[in-house]
């Protein structure tokens, strides 16, 4: 750790840099910058950037627009991985190239399912029940 940096600054400049990182991939995909069929025909959000302590990983959530062939598009990343690599070390001022690993984002599904079951009529009996 640097000197006169305590674990709060430390977090808030992951989470910093993971946005810059986050932003770059973003406005690459959304140009159609990536020279790819599957990429050039499909809107992919880039929902979130996790960034290692190290800053030489990072670990990208993606979801493409109504979760439309979701492998074909993290498979299509991952090909490209290489060449996003170095635009995001030419574009986000870092001491070394982070090395970026896709996920697909599972938290939308997540949040539908809790919403779904939250919306089960069993469920809001009980929930009723446990107002009075």
């Amino acid at each position: 750790m640097r000197q006169n940096e305590t674990p709060e600054t430390r977090s808030v400049r992951l989470l910093r840099v993971g946005e810059q990182v986050r932003h770059v991939l973003s406005d690459i995909l959304a140009r159609g910058e990536v020279h790819d069929e599957v990429l050039a025909s499909h809107m992919v959000s880039v929902t979130e950037v996790r960034m290692s302590p190290d800053l030489r990983h990072a670990t990208v959530f993606v979801k493409p627009l109504l979760g439309k062939d979701e492998e074909a598009v993290l498979k299509a990343l991952r090909t490209n991985t290489a060449y996003l690599q170095r635009e995001v070390a030419a574009r986000v001022k870092m001491k070394y190239a982070a090395r970026l690993k896709f996920l697909a984002d599972e938290s939308f599904d997540e949040g539908s399912h809790i919403d779904q079951l939250l919306r089960d009529p069993k469920v809001a009996r009980d929930l009723e029940a446990s107002e009075d």
